[in-house]
C-alpha cells in the first residue's frame, strides 16, 4: 500500500493510502516514477484555477513518468514493463476536433488528468492506454517526467513553423522558456535572443543554445520573424510583441492573471502579427518531443533542482512559489 496526496479544496490537502486501481478494458495501470510540480498545481492547491478546470476532491499531478505494470483487456501485453509519459486531456475522440488531432479543443468538454481526473501524485496512476507515449527502454524517468511542459511547448514550436535561417525569440526563462530554446535551436536558427527577468539565467539558455540574452530592463530590438512567450504575464506577452517586425510570428503559451491588459488589437492589426496560442499538447506535439528526446536532442534533468518524497508537497508547493532563483523544476517521487 502507497501513498497518494487528496488535495480536499483551497488550501486543504491531506495524505491517503493509495491502492492501485486495476485497470478496465482500454486502461493501463503505470507505476509513477516521478511527478512535476508546475504553477497550475499551485493554482489547483490555493484554489485559483479557473472555474470547470477542476473538480475536487482531487489527486493533482499532470506531469509524469512511469513503467507500466498491466494492462486491461484489448490493451497490448507488450506493453507492460515500457517506460512510459501520457497525454493529460481524456479527449472524446469522436468530435470533428478530435478526428482533426485538435484533442486539446474536445467539444465534449474539459478533462484532464490531475485536474479534474485523477492524477499521478500517488504510487500508481491507471488512465487510458490510448494515451500513453512508449519511450526507449534506456530512457531517464527522472528526466522524462518532464516531457509533459516540453510537449506544450512542442506544440507552440510547431504552430511557430520558425525556418532554419530565421531570427528567433524567448520571453520568459522558467521550464517552458529553456525547453523553447531547445526546440528552436534544432531549426537552426540565425539568431536566438532570450529575454528574461532573471539575470542567472544567461547561462544555461545560452548552453541550450541561444546567442543573446538580455533582460528586459535592456534595449530591445524589434526585427525578429518568431517569438515564443513563457512568462505567463501581460507585460511578458506586450514585450513578445515588440520584439518582432512587422508580419511576425508569435506564439503565446503563458496564462496571465485575470483581468490582464493585453495586446494593443491596433498594433497587432498595423504590423500584421500572427498570433497563436497554446493550451495543452495535442498528439502531434506529444509524438514530436518524444522522437527528440529519444534522440538525445532534449535535455531536460540541468532543469530539476528538488526532488522530494511525497510527503513533502507541502514544500514542494511552496518551493515552486517562492521565486527563490535557486528554485528550477521540483519533482515529487511516490
Amino acid at each position: 500500500m502507497s501513498t497518494q496526496v487528496v488535495i480536499e479544496g483551497p488550501g486543504e490537502h491531506r495524505l491517503d493510502a493509495h491502492a492501485p486501481r486495476e485497470p478496465a478494458a482500454g486502461e493501463a495501470l503505470v507505476r509513477v516514477h516521478a511527478v512535476g510540480i508546475c504553477g497550475s498545481d499551485r493554482e489547483v492547491y490555493q484554489g485559483n484555477r479557473p472555474e470547470g478546470y477542476v473538480r475536487y476532491p482531487l489527486t493533482p499531478g499532470h506531469e509524469w513518468s512511469g513503467t507500466v505494470d498491466a494492462v486491461g483487456a484489448g490493451v497490448p501485453t507488450t506493453l507492460v514493463g515500457r517506460k512510459v509519459v501520457g497525454e493529460g486531456f481524456r479527449n472524446c475522440q469522436v468530435c470533428d476536433r478530435c478526428h482533426a488531432g485538435e484533442t486539446t479543443l474536445c467539444t465534449s468538454g474539459y478533462e484532464e488528468t490531475g485536474f479534474t481526473q485523477p492524477g499521478a501524485m500517488a504510487g500508481t496512476l491507471t488512465l487510458p492506454a490510448r494515451l500513453l507515449h512508449a519511450l526507449p527502454d534506456d530512457a531517464d524517468l527522472t528526466a522524462a517526467a518532464l516531457l509533459e511542459p516540453a510537449a506544450c511547448i512542442a506544440a507552440a514550436a510547431i504552430k511557430a513553423n520558425a525556418l532554419p535561417g530565421e531570427r528567433v525569440a524567448v520571453v520568459g526563462t522558467g521550464t517552458l522558456g529553456m525547453f523553447a530554446v531547445q526546440f528552436l535551436k534544432a531549426n537552426s536558427p540565425a539568431e536566438l535572443l532570450v529575454v528574461g527577468t532573471r539575470p542567472d539565467r544567461a547561462e544555461l539558455s545560452k548552453a541550450f543554445g541561444a546567442t543573446d540574452f538580455r533582460t528586459r530592463s535592456q534595449e530591445l530590438p524589434d526585427d525578429f520573424d518568431v517569438v515564443i512567450e513563457t512568462a505567463g504575464s501581460a507585460s511578458a506577452a506586450t514585450t513578445a510583441a515588440s520584439l518582432l517586425r512587422r508580419g511576425g510570428r508569435l506564439v503565446l503559451t503563458g496564462i496571465p492573471a485575470p483581468g490582464a491588459e493585453g495586446l494593443d488589437p491596433t498594433d497587432l492589426v498595423v504590423r500584421q502579427l500572427e498570433v497563436h496560442t497554446v493550451f495543452g499538447a495535442p498528439p502531434d506535439a506529444w509524438a514530436h518531443t518524444v522522437r527528440v528526446f529519444g534522440a538525445g536532442l532534449l535535455d531536460p534533468l540541468p532543469l530539476v533542482t528538488h526532488e522530494l518524497p511525497l510527503d513533502r508537497f507541502p514544500e514542494a508547493i511552496e518551493l515552486v512559489g517562492s521565486g527563490d532563483p535557486k528554485v528550477g523544476k521540483v519533482l515529487l517521487r511516490p
